[in-house]
């Protein structure tokens, strides 16, 4: 599961040589952040012959690895086996009923981390890259601060992902940000998770699943902003199902302390709310203050995100970024795509590399999860609008027709009439991800609605389901 961020990478064979001989730099490539991105970018120029330099003050690995996409998925593993309890009884299975225990999950989840750290370590020094477990900070455009040393570079990589953002509500202070959801030292039994994106929705499955009473408050009409409106409809009734309480249209105006320790925030709906915990999941900020940007002259936008081009260059000539800390699609594998784009552009005599954004598969581990790839249909609707076929299908997976679970899966497809290409595909499902992945290389390749319905089903599967589907449900 992890061999897109742990993979030994090997040096491709007829890369060209490294273009950067210049002694007058104590490092070819100094990378800021030693992220998903940062490492990948370091051992690939390194392995074409660059001289390289990383620093991190944190933990090696970034957001993904310590408080990010790992250690949620993890979570998300861990808080869905009271359902498989649950239904294993309708399986011929007698299971007493079990008590979770916070510590356990938290701990193991805390080893398998330390574990994933020592292989980034390991990784970059096979690599021959230097590490420095210090904060960088750029003095000029060529110049670096690490620790209590000074040393220069040809080029400087800007890697150092996001920070979660926190409302500017009074009592803040008393809220934690998902950073701190993975190492509470109890578990809650009620949870506020204010926000509406990724995170949020995928924390108050989490809590869900593993026993708290918990809340979600959005802002906002629905949540899961620029995903499929079907998609987001679905999950909503589906999470609900599950025992999250949804609130839309609403936001926090204060949260108070009490006494006892606990709780109680205001709403601008006229509830109050008295709980254990409040996550705020209320969006990410590319992580630029403090590292010496300004004193390089590098251009920054409105969300303080890094301005860069096409080849991930600044308006400074030798200084780069990739990842979070810019404006682009804010996923590990796209970060980790940028670097093997960067490194190759800049120490190899291979022809330039540019990463396509289009087309790129995401998940949400909420519960049940989602999966999808391509245009959402108001999306297709800009270019498409009166030429789209929309196929969709739900029904009850195969395996709770036994377990009597009140679950259901969605499928969606949007074609494009006149040309019969597939422009997008959704999933709302168990494995919603691994489903989609592979058919994220069918819509690459440009595949049609007609290659789709060739193709020979694997039965029984919730998969095949997408190359069966054969009734407009309708044209828009």
């Amino acid at each position: 599961m992890l061999v897109i961020w742990l993979s030994l990478v090997q040096t491709p064979a007829s890369t060209g040589i490294c273009r950067v001989k210049d002694m007058d730099f104590d490092y070819d490539l100094f990378v800021l952040g030693a992220g998903s991105g940062g490492v990948r970018a370091s051992r690939m120029s390194a392995s074409y012959g660059a001289k390289v330099a990383v620093a991190e003050s944190m933990f090696l690995g970034g957001t993904c690895v310590n408080v990010g996409c790992v250690p949620k998925k993890l979570f998300v593993y861990g808080s869905h086996f009271h359902e498989e309890f649950q239904d294993a009884k309708n399986y011929g299975w007698d299971v007493s009923p079990s008590n979770f225990d916070w510590p356990t999950l938290r701990d193991n989840k805390n080893n398998e981390i330390n574990r994933l750290n020592v292989i980034y370590k390991n990784l970059l020094d096979n690599a021959g890259v230097t590490l420095y477990n210090e904060h960088a900070c750029l003095l000029d455009a060529h110049t670096v601060q690490v620790g209590s040393e000074t040393v220069t570079a040809r080029y400087i990589l800007v890697a150092t992902g996001g920070w979660p953002d926190m409302p500017e509500i009074p009592g803040i202070e008393h809220a934690i940000s998902s950073n701190e959801a993975f190492y509470l030292p109890e578990f809650p039994r009620e949870v506020t998770v204010i926000g509406g994106g990724y995170i949020a929705v995928e924390f108050a499955g989490i809590f869900a699943g593993l026993g708290a009473k918990t809340t979600l408050l959005y802002r906002g009409e629905m949540f899961l902003r620029g995903f499929d409106d079907s998609i987001r409809a679905f999950v909503k009734d589906e999470i609900e199902k599950k025992g999250v309480h949804l609130i839309f249209k609403t936001q926090a105006t204060h949260i108070h302390k009490l006494d006892d320790g606990s709780l109680r925030l205001d709403l601008t709906n006229g509830e109050k709310l008295t709980v254990n915990t409040v996550l705020c999941a209320t969006g990410r900020s590319p992580k630029t203050q403090g590292i010496g940007l300004e004193a390089a002259g590098v251009a920054l936008g409105d969300n303080g995100e890094v301005l860069i081009n096409d080849d991930y260059q600044t308006n400074v000539p030798n200084i780069y970024a990739i990842g979070d800390v810019t404006d682009r699609i804010q996923l590990t594998p796209v970060a980790i795509e940028e670097a093997m784009c960067l490194s190759s552009n800049l120490f190899t005599d291979q022809p330039k590399r540019r990463m396509d954004y289009q087309n790129i598969a995401t998940a949400v581990f909420c519960q049940p999860n989602i999966g999808t790839v391509g245009l959402t249909e108001i999306e297709a609707l800009k270019d498409h609008a009166g030429d789209l076929d929309i196929y969709e299908s739900q029904f009850k997976p195969m395996k709770h027709t036994i377990s009597g679970r009140d679950e259901r899966t969605l499928l969606k497809m949007i074609v494009c009439r006149s040309t019969d290409r597939v422009l997008g595909i959704h999933m709302v499902g168990p494995d919603a991800g691994e489903i989609v992945q592979g058919l994220a290389v069918a819509l690459v390749a440009g595949a049609t609605k007609a290659q789709f319905d060739a193709t020979v089903g694997i039965h029984p599967t919730a998969a095949e389901e997408f190359v069966t589907l054969r009734s407009v449900s309708r044209q828009a």
